[in-house]
C-alpha cells in the first residue's frame, strides 16, 4: 500500500510562511511527477506546482514568485514553501504523486488534504 501524508497546515497571518512536506511511503519502485493542488469552498481543485523526478517545475500563476516546489527523492517527500501569503490563498492543500509501486503498477495518488488558512 502507499500512502501519502502532509502536514504543516494552519493558521497563518497575511503576509506570512508556511511549509508543507508530504511524504510517500509504501511499496514505490519510482516516483515521477509530484505536486500540490488545493480546493478552496465552492471553487474546483487547482494545480498549484509540480516537480519532475529531475527538478524541473511549474507554477500557477497566481502563486509564482512567492511559493516554492523541492523535494527530497531520499525521503520521497515533496515541499511546499509558501511566503506571502494572501488570504485567496485560503484552502485545503492537497499533494499528489505520479508514481510505480511494486503492488498496484504506475498510478497516481492523493494526500488527505491540509488545511491552510490565512487570516487579514
Amino acid at each position: 500500500q502507499v500512502q501519502l501524508v502532509e502536514s504543516g497546515g494552519g493558521l497563518v497571518e497575511v503576509g506570512g510562511s508556511l511549509r508543507l512536506p508530504c511524504a510517500a511511503s509504501g511499496s514505490i519502485f519510482s516516483i515521477y511527477t509530484m505536486g500540490w493542488y488545493r480546493q478552496a469552498p465552492g471553487k474546483q481543485r487547482e494545480l498549484v506546482a509540480t516537480v519532475t523526478s529531475g527538478g524541473s517545475t511549474n507554477y500557477a500563476a497566481s502563486v509564482k514568485g512567492r511559493f516554492t516546489i523541492s523535494r527530497d527523492n531520499a525521503k520521497n517527500t515533496v515541499y511546499l514553501q509558501m511566503n506571502s501569503l494572501k488570504p485567496e490563498d485560503t484552502a485545503v492543500y492537497y499533494c499528489d504523486a505520479d508514481l510505480y509501486s511494486t503492488s498496484a503498477g504506475r498510478r497516481h495518488y492523493w494526500g488527505q488534504g491540509t488545511q491552510v488558512t490565512v487570516s487579514s
